[in-house]
């Protein structure tokens, strides 16, 4: 079941970087993507796609790897009903090879364009009842849907997906992977070097919610995005970490009404350059890449995506895939 990733980064890249990196990462062995799904981006300086019309061009221009969202919002900016169709026409053009990644989303994405920024608590009620909606739709049958949330009448997807598409469920602290467990298919968490502990308490409460929910927890996928950096220019990929993503590190822009990049970098201005490099693997060294990695599977992550800043992907995607995926795979 262990599935060795790649994450798609729409805040960093233009749409053609990003094709042309999942084409690359493909071809060097990586075997599923996660793509985040964001209105805007961390940083003012960044990019910000709309991930669903790349994940069609990726469907088209791939033939093995596995696509999905890492994360989208389910609840305000896209109805449901939307977003079940998404991933219906991605499944389709992939031929199966889809997941969905969901997640109670950040007022960067969110507030800017709806004006709505609900509690915590009101938005993963939101995100559990979209799952349900999400999940009749996909059966094909014309759905009447009276929720606290969202309403249909005889809505029906008339392109149906071509698998049965896994729901993952994001979780970044302990308290959220119950409701991760209970009603989602898989998991999607984030990692580094000092979290093995809260990883490990992600993975047990995660369990918790799945076994109480009465699924089989084996087959359950547990993903979780690393930072590595490797094959590549570390201290210019460093900075990039600093200029693009500074702002998703500090927790309190998934809970406050951040809602514009320039929010976001000033979020993020606290992030130093040491607490970059504390969060990952960067390191020339071939054995250390494959021996951080080799720790989240240890402790249960069967669907592990690495990310790097690096402004050269294709360099990064080649190096890796000959250097480190191969070794991975063995173990």
């Amino acid at each position: 079941m262990l599935k060795i990733g790649y994450k798609i980064a729409p805040e960093q890249f233009p749409p053609s970087e990003l094709l042309q990196q999942v084409i690359a990462a493909e071809q060097a062995g990586f075997e599923s993507i996660d793509a985040s799904d964001h209105f805007h981006p961390w940083s003012e300086e960044g990019q910000a796609c709309f991930v669903w019309s790349w994940l069609g061009a990726a469907a088209a221009r791939t033939n093995t790897i596995e696509l999905g969202t890492g994360l989208t919002c389910p609840i305000l900016r896209y109805n449901p009903a939307i977003i079940a169709q998404a991933a219906a026409t991605v499944s389709s053009l992939a031929g199966g090879r889809t997941y969905l990644g969901v997640g109670t989303g950040e007022a960067l994405s969110e507030y800017s364009i709806t004006l709505k920024w609900p509690t915590y608590d009101k938005r993963q009620a939101r995100m559990i009842e979209a799952i349900e909606l999400i999940r009749k739709l996909w059966t094909g049958e014309k759905i009447s849907f009276d929720g606290s949330y969202y309403r249909t009448k005889k809505a029906k997807l008339y392109t149906l997906p071509k698998n049965e598409i896994p729901i993952y469920i994001s979780s970044l602290v302990p308290e959220s992977a119950y409701v991760a467990g209970y009603y989602g298919d898989g998991l999607l968490t984030v990692g580094g070097k000092e979290s093995l502990d809260k990883c490990k308490q992600i993975l047990s409460q995660f369990e918790k919610g799945a076994m109480d929910a009465g699924r089989y927890i084996e087959k359950m996928p547990k993903a979780i995005e690393i930072n590595v950096e490797y094959g590549v220019d570390i201290e210019e990929a460093v900075e990039n970490r600093k200029k693009f993503w500074a702002g998703a590190k500090v927790h309190a822009l998934y809970l406050n009404k951040i809602y514009t990049p320039e929010m976001s970098a000033q979020n993020g201005k606290v992030v130093s350059t040491e607490h970059i490099r504390k969060s990952g693997c960067f390191s020339e060294n071939p054995d250390k890449q494959i021996e951080f990695v080799k720790k989240f599977i240890d402790i249960g992550f069967t669907h592990v995506y690495v990310h790097s800043a690096a402004s050269d992907q294709i360099a990064f995607i080649k190096a890796y895939g000959r250097d480190v995926l191969p070794a991975l795979k063995e173990k």
